[in-house]
């Protein structure tokens, strides 16, 4: 059991390594699966709007916030690499 735990330990060091040199991937999932869970939460409620509409919408916002979180990773890596650095 302590090798398992071993291995278990070692994998999450490495998502939080990997969470602090790309700190938007877990944003973008969390808002990812927040988005999905309000849609089947709202899932109920929709009224008079057809399912398949209700899903594109769930699935456009969720995207949108995913790419979202994507880009402005890509903006922070690159202010990290080309103007964070410090001058030698």
């Amino acid at each position: 059991a302590s090798a398992v735990a071993g291995v278990l330990t070692r994998s999450q060091e490495e998502r939080r390594e990997e969470a602090k040199e790309a700190p938007f991937v877990p944003i973008g999932m969390a808002g990812f699966a927040a988005i999905v869970a309000y849609g089947l939460y709202k899932l109920k409620s929709r009224g008079n709007t057809k399912m398949s509409v209700h899903l594109i919408h769930m699935r456009v916002a969720a995207q949108g916030f995913v790419v979202g979180a994507m880009t402005l990773g890509m903006g922070y890596s690159m202010y990290r690499e080309f103007w964070a650095k410090p001058k030698p």
